[in-house]
């Protein structure tokens, strides 16, 4: 893919997108792989120590991250399921249409794109997105977590760095100051 801006031309990913997107189908088996022997090997809600400051606990989570809205009554599993379909049909595009050679911002869209597809999955198929990492520190316990959500904050994490390291570059469709 082309895009002519100016005297300037810009290399669309297209389809050297594929590896990031890869990456994105990596996240989602390896999310869905271990959510299925946390469900498979762990008692509901039963800590199994792994470290001092880790636990594998079996959770189901109806609502968003933190647990947000799970006692909503329902509605908020088709809620948050279309939301993660337009946002990862978002990021695809993105994905597809970004210029080659951003890959801090490449690698931010595949993780997330990956972990919103993963819990999607559990959304959809399940009706709740399986949590099993249980993280603490002297009795304070992080909210139970999954692989995609871990794909997700780190996404978002890299995303964040890469707009700080490229303050200076225009947004897609901007026109460089010559």
């Amino acid at each position: 893919m082309l895009m002519a801006m100016g005297s300037n031309v810009i290399l669309r990913n297209g389809i050297h997108a594929l590896p990031w997107f890869m990456l994105a189908l990596a996240v989602i088996l390896l999310d869905l792989y271990t959510k299925s022997l946390a469900t498979t090997n762990l008692d509901y809600a039963q800590p199994l120590p792994v470290f001092w400051w880790l636990n594998m606990t079996l959770h189901h989570n109806s609502g968003a991250a933190f647990s947000f809205l799970s006692e909503a009554g329902g509605w908020q599993r088709y809620f948050f399921s279309i939301l993660a379909s337009v946002i990862s049909l978002v990021l695809a595009v993105w994905l597809a249409i970004m210029p080659r050679g951003q890959w801090l911002l490449a690698l931010s869209l595949g993780l997330i794109l990956g972990g919103a597809l993963g819990n999607l999955w559990d959304r959809v198929v399940l009706g709740y997105v399986v949590d099993f990492i249980s993280v603490h520190y002297e009795g304070r316990y992080f909210p139970t977590f999954n692989i995609a959500d871990s794909a997700i904050s780190v996404g978002a994490a890299c995303m964040l760095l890469d707009s700080f390291m490229h303050r200076d570059r225009p947004a897609v469709g901007e026109r460089k100051a010559t």
